[in-house]
């Protein structure tokens, strides 16, 4: 039923659909789009996918049936389709990822065979084939030597390979070769790509504006209206500028850009910004700021200036390459020289502690990111992990991730000798019915909750700011501020107390000129929140902060509620301002975790060192995030916390199982010596053995599920 699409605005030539299915499935969306284009007599097709609806402009001599052809279009969308595409795309990609060890493997495969069965020029194939793997090895060894005047990891192999080939060896240098592609292999799978993938601006802003020119209403591009020039933004639009209201009231959402959960009215003299959603009425601003020059493109120029860092995790073994490649070549050197023996040189260099960590440090970043998945958490890089299990300072958005991000209704506050509180329901509901102010949708789905019957309705009139006037039995109906009621002549009894509570939002509902009651709502906490935060608080030790675009007062009440120190919330602040205070707390030492769901927050996330959002965030914030609550369960940052700590102490463990045998190797290569084969089972059976210690989390969990 969602993808059922309804008329909501119409002139000739244009027309304003809604699809709700638009806001959360972009495939689909862009299916339609692309499906609408082809259709004869449609000039242009807009998506707006924030209010769920789509913009056709069409010729006016056509006579189309709009909605019929959208129906008809969406019938034949099949997102199956779409899917198996990118599936595709996907496993094309995933086989692109693993061609690097053809020329390896096959090297090794054929050595091994050719020890076996003395075919004619299976050898000479199996040299063909090393000589293939070993080659973007001496690039990279040859490049960092003449190009960058520096010694790398690929240095010692590229001599590694040099002395076993000499021996004329090809099992040796095959399998090291074919373990340290195996390891970058893995390395890569648990990277996070280091492109950003953010909202183009005018899709956010709004790609369009329709503004007065001689006389004249005219659709434009946003970005080349010009300042002082008066723009006209309807019902269901974002507003593409930023300026001053100079005609209209509007109720206008703002939460996508400053997180405040309840819209705002705007009149004359409202400065209004650019990203925002106008929910109902109709407004003129006069243009102050236009495309880069809004807030909303200042908060995307921050992102694009946060700071890059490495998305691959942190490469422990190529430190720890640069640390001993001096003294692994010169004890090479020293062996060549006094014994000339160019097998065990072969040893000593591959006996260089790095292919083990090579290999079973990405196998433990990869296993994590598995059972991180398993638990429904999108973890996005190794670096990510280990940033997460050091982390002692996390700062939270309020609206849509402490709270619910939804408003709904909590109380209802009848007269002494009046309508009963159902009854008082029943007729605000059948108001409010099929209005979209938030308020509105919150009355109706407390309503549909507990199963009250809807009345119809013979009159509305919505008064943008105040509420509703409607007609309900021949009876005149009053739901919205008390402002409305008393311009409609009806006194507010004095029983009728406001509740005192800096949380709750009171709507005044008056039946036939009598006053009845009060409907409560506000914006609920989630049901995890207060345990998540004594649990970060007592178990890990964290200074926990609550950071807002919200007003004050109900940032204050909601950090009470969440036993947050005062000291520690920060209400009414824009998203530079959020970027600020994250920096300002990282540049006291501290590492800062951000968790946010809002294009308001995206800036923030971006400064943090982990950024946390949910999978039905803002698209913005999810890209921008490192970690994804793909169960929207605010309570799986636990279960992320515990992993990444779990890994960091199987990176440890496996730094030991790599050097300790190794270390003892290396000891009977420079004395009694050591066959180059032996060297190489011993150095890449530790690395295996490391790696099987960093999937034992997996194994563990696959246990303890089937026992479940």
């Amino acid at each position: 039923m969602k993808s059922i699409p309804f008329i909501i605005h119409q002139v000739p030539g244009r027309v304003r659909v809604r699809v709700h299915r638009l806001t959360y499935d972009q495939p689909f969306a862009m299916a339609i789009q692309e499906h609408l284009n082809t259709v004869e007599g449609i000039k242009k097709v807009r998506l707006n996918c924030w209010s769920a609806s789509i913009i056709i402009h069409y010729e006016i001599n056509k006579n189309l049936n709009i909605k019929s052809q959208i129906i008809a279009v969406i019938n034949n969308v099949k997102k199956g389709n779409i899917s198996r595409q990118i599936n595709s795309t996907n496993k094309g990609e995933n086989l692109s990822a693993w061609s690097s060890l053809t020329y390896p493997g096959l090297a090794t495969i054929i050595s091994l065979a050719a020890l076996k069965i003395r075919l004619p020029g299976l050898r000479l194939i199996a040299i063909l084939m090393l000589l293939k793997a070993a080659l973007p090895v001496l690039n990279r060894a040859y490049d960092s030597v003449i190009n960058k005047h520096k010694l790398n990891i690929d240095c010692l192999d590229s001599l590694a390979l040099i002395f076993s080939g000499l021996q004329g060896k090809i099992v040796t240098p095959a399998l090291v070769i074919t373990l340290h592609e195996l390891g970058d292999i893995i390395r890569e799978k648990t990277a996070r790509s280091t492109e950003a993938k953010t909202s183009n601006l005018l899709d956010t802003i709004g790609n369009f504006a329709w503004v007065e020119r001689e006389g004249k209403i005219i659709s434009i591009e946003s970005n080349t209206v010009q300042v002082e020039e008066i723009v006209v933004v309807y019902p269901g639009e974002k507003i593409p500028v930023d300026g001053i209201v100079i005609k209209g009231r509007a109720t206008i959402d703002q939460q996508q850009l400053t997180g405040e959960s309840m819209p705002i009215v705007a009149q004359q003299d409202t400065y209004v910004y650019a990203s925002t959603l106008l929910r109902s009425g109709e407004i003129r601003i006069k243009c102050e700021r236009v495309g880069q020059k809004t807030r909303a493109a200042a908060s995307f120029n921050l992102l694009q200036k946060a700071p890059v860092h490495d998305t691959r995790m942190a490469n422990y073994a190529a430190n720890l390459a640069e640390q001993l490649m001096m003294p692994s070549l010169l004890l090479a050197a020293i062996m060549l020289t006094v014994t000339r023996d160019a097998s065990r040189v072969a040893s000593i260099l591959t006996l260089d502690f790095v292919t083990g960590i090579r290999v079973s440090m990405p196998t433990a970043f990869l296993g994590a990111l598995n059972h991180t998945t398993r638990h429904g958490i999108l973890v996005r890089s190794g670096r990510t992990l280990e940033l997460l299990s050091e982390i002692d300072t996390i700062v939270f958005d309020k609206t849509g991730t402490l709270t619910q991000g939804d408003i709904k209704v909590v109380q209802i506050e009848t007269v002494a000798q009046g309508l009963e509180p159902d009854k008082v329901l029943q007729i605000a509901a059948s108001a409010e019915q099929r209005i979209t102010h938030p308020v509105a949708e919150a009355i109706a789905n407390y309503a549909q909750g507990k199963k009250i019957e809807i009345l119809p309705r013979q009159a509305w009139d919505y008064e943008v700011g105040l509420g509703m006037v409607a007609t309900i039995d021949g009876k005149t109906v009053l739901v919205g501020s008390q402002k409305l009621l008393t311009s409609k002549g009806v006194t507010i009894i004095e029983t009728v107390k406001m509740q005192e509570n800096a949380d709750l939002s009171p709507v005044y509902v008056a039946y036939d000129g009598i006053c009845q009651g009060i409907i409560y709502y506000n914006d609920p906490l989630r049901p995890q929140s207060a345990k998540l935060i004594h649990h970060l608080q007592q178990n890990y030790g964290m200074e926990v902060h609550l950071l807002t675009g919200d007003n004050q007062k109900r940032a204050t009440e909601v950090a009470k509620q969440l036993n947050i120190d005062p000291s520690q919330v920060h209400a009414e602040a824009f998203p530079e301002d959020k970027a600020k205070i994250v920096q300002a707390l990282h540049h006291e030492g501290k590492t800062v975790a951000f968790v946010g769901d809002g294009l308001n927050d995206s800036v923030a996330l971006a400064y943090a060192d982990v950024s946390i959002s949910f999978e039905n965030g803002s698209e913005i914030a999810r890209e921008t995030a490192d970690v994804v609550l793909m169960n929207n369960d605010l309570s799986d940052l636990l279960e992320a916390i515990a992993i990444a700590q779990q890994t960091k102490q199987l990176i440890t463990q496996n730094t030991v199982m790599v050097v300790a045998p190794n270390m003892a190797a290396l000891g009977l290569a420079t004395t009694i010596g050591l066959n180059p084969l032996l060297a190489t089972l011993i150095h890449n059976g530790t690395a295996i053995m490391a790696g099987l210690n960093s999937l034992r989390p997996l194994v563990q969990h696959k246990l303890e599920s089937n026992l479940k």
